[in-house]
Formats: structure tokens, C-alpha cells, sequence
């Protein structure tokens, strides 16, 4: 059994005298260095510390470590420490300790931010970001107009891939959370309007939710978490490997050869794919006035003809575009920004699908707003 490290203080000439004894390792445990500065405290004007280590059966570097902040306490009040009483191992390490000086950078200070500065970098980094999503989102309309005038350079086949990802791939999750949300939004109206008995008139809630918001919305989240992480985690390992690198050392554009076909496929399948969440969701709806409010499918259509304008329709198309523009883009923009390890392609995945959620939400705020003062 090694013995227990110890520690004593006693006055010494000119100052204090620190016994060590025992075995100094850190398995063992050594006694607390904020006892012996307290001690140093309070023996008020103190002009030297010596050590007596002749009963120090053994150490490690637990002992260095105490000696140094020690020593480092001592500098900074001006009291001399001698270390003649330390074995020569000890004094040796000490000596090549100051010999070597300490990288800078190598010891961070940690310092107390104050609310406003971190509300000021946190405002930083939102303006950073939208710089780079709208420099990102300007090379792509210059890829696509390229593509317009037939000078962008991509594979056709990696277009028509992409495409049926995005598209036909999509349509079991999209049939499903469709369906079961335009089932909901028809259950919890249907409660409130047999208490007026305009149970009839669920018809019309599900119809205009599903065709100007909901369908667009649900399948924009559905394709965030999908599709947009799919090309940030794609293009990201692409980015990992230096594949593009190695395409625009040959002399290929990456906006054009891997983002631009990504874009076009979310492009043209979101608005198909909210015309079908359209369809499902009114087939909720449908199951819930048929099985809750005893109404026949005829009613329930010639109910649903009468509220949906061909400008809901529209709305809900053009939300859909817009939700695909945001999704591709922020999931490429990830992908292509992100780090050179294995961790940052799993950061860039996570941050394309919660910010393609959040700028889907968002977007859709301000397109109803500006369609309701526009009187669509």
C-alpha cells in the first residue's frame, strides 16, 4: 500500500517551509494547491517559500503540476521560491518547464460575454449566412439561365435520376402524411361545425387549407427532410473526397454539373407532388364526412367544387415552386460549404433540413400575406 501524500506548513526563515511526504502521484491523490495558496494568503507578508521534500517516497507528474501553480502564485506576488529542498528530478522537469515557453494560443482565457455581445455576433452570423444563401442562389439562376440558352454543361441521365428521386420515390411518405392531415384538419373542424349543424361545410376547410397551404407546406417539410438532406449529405461526401475538387480542376462548373440538376428536379416535382398531397388530403377529408358527419361523397365534392377557387389551386402551385428553390438550394449550399470530415457532413445534413424547414415557414408567412393584400 503506497502511503497518502501529506502536506504541512510551517514558518520558515524569511517565510514558510512546505514538508512533503508520502507518495505524490495522482492515482494516490495529493493534497488540494488551493489550501496551500490559502495558507500563502494568510500568512500575509511573506517573502520566501522553501520546500522540504526528503520524505517524498514517490512522484509523478501530479507533483510537477502542484509545483507550478504554486510557482506561478508566487510570481504574481512577488515571493521567492526556492526549490533546493526538491529532488533533483523534480528541479530538472521545473527547469525544462521554463526553458520551454507555452505556444501561444495554447491556454485559452475564458471571458464573460455580456448579452448584447452575443446578441451582436449571433446577428453576424444571420447576415453571413443570408449573404451566402443569396450568392449561392444568384449562381444558380445564372446556371439555369445558361441552361436556357443551352451552354450549361450536365448529364442528362444524372437529371432524369434525380428527377425520379425526388419524384415518384417520394409519393408513398407523401400519400401517407397527406391523407392523415387533411383526415385531422376535417376531424377537429368537423367537431366544431355539428355544434352549428353546418357540418356540410368541412368540405370547404379541408379544400382551401389543403389546396392554398397544407399540401404545399407538408410536402415541402417532407422533402426537406427527404430530398434537401439527401444532396446536403451527398454533395458533402463529394466535398470530403475532393470529388469537387476534382470536377473543377477539369474543368467542370459544380453549380451546373451537380446543383443545377438538383434544383430542376425539385423544381418540377414539388408542384406535381402538392397536386397529389391535394388529392390525398381532400380523400381525408372525404373518409372523415363520410364516416363522422353522414354525409355521401356527392355532397361532399359538389361542397368541395363550390369553395376551391382555381386561385387556391394556383397559390398552393406556386408556394410549391418556391419551397423547391428553397430546399435545393439550401441543401446544395450546405453540402458544397461544408467541412472535410466524416462530423461536418453530419452537421451540414442536420443544418440544410432544419433551415430548409424554418425558411419554408417562413416564406410561406410572407407569401400569404402578400396574397391577401394582393386579394388572391
Amino acid at each position: 500500500m503506497m502511503e497518502q501524500a501529506k502536506l504541512s506548513v510551517t514558518p520558515g526563515r524569511d517565510g514558510l517551509l512546505f514538508h512533503l511526504s508520502g507518495s505524490w502521484i495522482l492515482q494516490g491523490g495529493i493534497p488540494d494547491v488551493g489550501e496551500a495558496l490559502q495558507r500563502l494568503r494568510a500568512a500575509g507578508a511573506v517573502k520566501q517559500v522553501s520546500f522540504d521534500a526528503a520524505e517524498v517516497s514517490d512522484w509523478d507528474s501530479g507533483l510537477l503540476s502542484w509545483l507550478l501553480v504554486v510557482e506561478e502564485f508566487c510570481q504574481d506576488h512577488s515571493i521567492r521560491m526556492e526549490s533546493s529542498g526538491l529532488s533533483a528530478g523534480v528541479g530538472r522537469l521545473l527547469a525544462l518547464a521554463h526553458a520551454v515557453p507555452p505556444r501561444k494560443g495554447a491556454q485559452r482565457v475564458a471571458r464573460k460575454r455580456s448579452l448584447l455581445s452575443d446578441v451582436g455576433n449571433d446577428a453576424i452570423d444571420a447576415l453571413r449566412i443570408a449573404g451566402e444563401f443569396m450568392g449561392f442562389f444568384g449562381e444558380t439562376i445564372l446556371s439555369l439561365l445558361k441552361m436556357l440558352h443551352g451552354k450549361a454543361v450536365y448529364r442528362r441521365s444524372d437529371l432524369w435520376q434525380v428527377i425520379q428521386d425526388a419524384g415518384v420515390r417520394a409519393l408513398p411518405i407523401v400519400s401517407l402524411v397527406s391523407f392523415l392531415v387533411g383526415l385531422i384538419l376535417a376531424y377537429v373542424g368537423s367537431i366544431q361545425l355539428q355544434n352549428f349543424g353546418a357540418g356540410i361545410y368541412v368540405a370547404d376547410l379541408v379544400g382551401i387549407a389543403m389546396t392554398r397551404e397544407m399540401a404545399a407546406i407538408m410536402t415541402g417539410i417532407i422533402m426537406a427532410g427527404r430530398t434537401g438532406a439527401s444532396y446536403a449529405a451527398e454533395l458533402g461526401s463529394m466535398n470530403v473526397n475532393e470529388e469537387i475538387d476534382a470536377f473543377q480542376t477539369c474543368g467542370f462548373s459544380p453549380m451546373e454539373f451537380l446543383v443545377l440538376p438538383r434544383m430542376l428536379a425539385l423544381m418540377l416535382m414539388m408542384p406535381l407532388l402538392a397536386v397529389y398531397a391535394d388529392l390525398m388530403g381532400i380523400l381525408g377529408g372525404a373518409v372523415v364526412a363520410v364516416a363522422v358527419l353522414d354525409l355521401t361523397l356527392l355532397e361532399y365534392f359538389i361542397q368541395l367544387t363550390k369553395a376551391v377557387s382555381l386561385a387556391d389551386f394556383c397559390v398552393g402551385i406556386f408556394m410549391a415552386v418556391v419551397f423547391g428553390n428553397i430546399i435545393a438550394v439550401i441543401g446544395c449550399l450546405n453540402g458544397i460549404k461544408c467541412g472535410r470530415n466524416s462530423q461536418a457532413v453530419g452537421m451540414a445534413t442536420t443544418s440544410a433540413v432544419v433551415s430548409a424547414i424554418v425558411m419554408i415557414v417562413i416564406a410561406s408567412a410572407v407569401l400569404t400575406v402578400i396574397f391577401d393584400v394582393l386579394g388572391v
